[in-house]
């Protein structure tokens, strides 16, 4: 795999779809001619017909790794599992199997396709990481305000960040103060106060308050530019089980081409019937094609793969499902994966009992804020069916909360330690409401009247209703160890651990530190498998054996993972756990028929005991029981829905 400054240079501009993908187009055309060469024969059609139709599906299957195959040779000389399809598809047609050439053609060229398709998304999907990162700063270059190429930024220089803006480089706070949306970093379900002193991070967004910046980090070494590295590292990482395969190939072909040639030569040269040798030959190298052995993993994988999309889970690819069917610890973001990722008012609490009048007050002044808790209160309000009446003289205090002047009164909702820093102090009954819902991580908001406590709102990230189900599913499933990571507080974090009955968590974590925690796992239990929604996760789920990414969520982070839910069901998680180990069962089985096969068969047609068409029809026979019992997926029923 290219590295990383490579892979950027290679990111397609727009993004890729299935249909533009020329060996997708080929392989399905491949289909087309499959499927018409058997309907031709299903209607009585003239055999010249169905050849021809057989014969178009096999060229345009096979043309692109058929080419491969043939570049391999010529200018590696190299042998691999390219080249060794090829040959078995020759050999099959020159034969008269060609609906079993066809069938290996267009299988083989589909998973080819595919591969090729998934590599160009998740280049693309980097795309979306940079673009994070404004292309232009604003620079103080002595009394001088000039706009730059982030690029050309120096360390030690300082920029102005005005608000709503993307903060497009790494550095500390200088002058000025603001909340910072820094979900798409570090999770934080909640903007992050940043005042004088404060780092920020390239990417994040800039809330009301104007900023000036200190860099501390060139371009190139931004927050937004490690993410990408991280990602690269575990994707080149993760390509190496490939490579097995491809050994196995390069061994297995050889052997196999080498084998053939010593059959139909040897006997030849010793001065036994070269024409009959000959017929041994190839059908030895028809019953040694590995045509049931080719078949007994993609198709068991193609069953498992479209059994899963119609539940609302899409896997990327083969290799996945194998992998999940492995998985013995599973890692779970919180933001936007355990719980919704939006705040929503989760209580009222009045000084006089009339919660409804605490609510309609706060969401007359929060409705001139653009505030992530302002649209929780506003929301809430709406929700309940209350009229929200107008709002003059409104004011945002940086870092404190909103004030303004509603029905001839002041109306303030500011953040605890503002209004006591005004001069407010607690009852012992608002002071134990307080402290009970920050212990139980939610976030609270003192409404004033004419300076007067009126009352509390508690806003929190809500949990999604079935997390505490997965959490029991997976380890109804065998999952041995099931955590929480997240960017977010620790109070918050233990407190929706406890919620949906994870044991082990760990909070404030940057990117780079849910990496170093997925690693730890992986050298504890094995395969493990993360399940995140965020930009700020797409190392983690690049890092992991299996990544889950929620339909929802970001478009990095859904390439980056190897699994999508689309209907953003936690539960399909351990679905797809369970479904993967029926699919691993199910190769196992396959991989045992086409093993009995070739150890009878090879043999046999060595020896002259089958003729190229027996062979022949023992190949179609050993490649249709494998799919088959490939296709008794279809029966297979979610276990998750079952678990108390």
């Amino acid at each position: 795999m290219a590295g990383a400054d490579d892979c950027h240079k290679e990111i397609p501009k727009e993004r890729p779809t299935l249909w533009g993908s020329a060996a997708v187009r080929a392989s399905s055309l491949a289909w087309a001619f499959a499927v018409s060469a058997l309907v031709a024969g299903w209607l009585g059609a003239k055999p010249l017909i169905q050849y021809l139709l057989y014969a178009a599906a096999i060229a345009s299957g096979a043309f692109y790794f058929a080419r491969e195959a043939l570049s391999e040779l010529v200018k590696e000389r190299s042998v691999g599992i390219e080249l060794l399809m090829t040959i078995a598809i020759i050999a099959a047609a020159a034969l008269g199997q060609w609906r079993e050439a066809a069938l290996v053609a267009c299988l083989y060229s589909i998973t080819e396709a595919l591969e090729g398709f998934t590599i160009q998304r998740t280049r693309h999907a980097i795309r979306a990481l940079m673009d994070l990162v404004p292309p232009k700063a604003r620079v103080l270059r002595g009394s001088t305000e000039l706009e730059v190429d982030v690029k050309d930024v120096s360390v030690g220089e300082r920029i102005v960040v005005r608000p709503g803006e993307s903060i497009p480089v790494d550095g500390i706070v200088r002058d000025g103060a603001s909340a910072i949306d820094e979900s798409p970093i570090t999770g934080e379900s909640m903007p992050v106060e940043r005042a004088v002193g404060a780092p920020v991070f390239a990417g994040t967004l800039n809330g009301n308050g104007a900023l000036v910046i200190e860099t501390t980090k060139r371009f190139e070494d931004n927050t937004v530019s490690k993410i990408i590295d991280l990602v690269e590292s575990a994707q080149r990482q993760k390509g190496k089980s490939q490579l097995f395969v491809e050994r196995f190939g390069q061994i297995y072909s050889p052997v196999v081409l080498l084998s053939a040639i010593g059959v139909a030569l040897i006997p030849w040269i010793v001065g036994l019937d070269a024409m009959l040798w000959l017929r041994r030959a190839v059908s030895f190298l028809v019953a040694a094609s590995p045509c049931a052995l080719a078949v007994s993993t993609p198709v068991t994988l193609v069953a498992a793969i479209g059994s899963a999309a119609r539940r609302g889970v899409l896997i990327k690819g083969g290799s996945v499902v194998e992998a999940l069917g492995r998985v013995r610890a599973v890692a779970l973001d919180k933001t936007g994966t355990l719980t919704f990722g939006r705040p929503e008012v989760t209580a009222v609490h009045a000084t006089n009992g009339d919660e409804q009048a605490v609510l309609r007050l706060a969401a007359a002044v929060e409705h001139f804020s653009e505030h992530p808790l302002a649209s929780a209160i506003t929301q809430a309000a709406r929700k309940r069916g209350l009229s929200i009446p107008p709002a003059t003289d409104f004011r945002a205090i940086t870092a404190a909360g909103v004030r303004g002047q509603v029905e001839g009164k002041w109306v303030a909702v500011l953040k605890p330690s503002a209004a006591q820093a005004e001069g407010l102090v607690l009852e012992e009954s608002e002071a134990t409401w307080h402290l009970t819902a920050q212990e139980q991580g939610q976030t609270v908001l003192a409404v004033l009247l004419d300076r007067e406590l009126f009352g509390l709102i508690s806003v929190a990230d809500t949990i999604r209703p079935e997390s505490a189900e997965l959490v029991r599913s997976l380890k109804a499933a065998g999952v041995q160890q099931v955590l929480m990571l997240t960017g977010d507080n620790q109070g918050t974090a233990r407190a929706i651990a406890a919620r949906v009955g994870i044991e082990e968590f760990y909070a404030g974590l940057l990117p780079q530190d849910k990496v170093a925690q997925i690693q730890a796992l992986r050298a504890k239990y094995g395969n493990v498998a993360m399940v995140g929604d965020g930009i700020n996760d797409a190392p983690a789920l690049a890092a992991a054996d299996v990544s889950f990414a929620m339909g929802a969520g970001s478009d990095v982070a859904m390439q980056a993972a190897d699994v999508t839910l689309t209907r953003n069901d936690l539960a399909s998680v351990a679905d797809a756990i369970s479904l993967s180990r029926a699919t691993l069962s199910k190769i196992r089985q396959n991989l045992f028929f086409a093993f009995v096969y070739n150890v009878i068969g090879i043999p046999a047609a060595a020896f002259g005991l089958l003729n190229p068409v027996i062979a022949g029809a023992a190949m179609a026979m050993s490649s249709v029981s494998v799919v088959s019992n490939s296709l008794l997926l279809k029966r297979w029923k979610p276990m998750s829905s079952g678990v108390d």
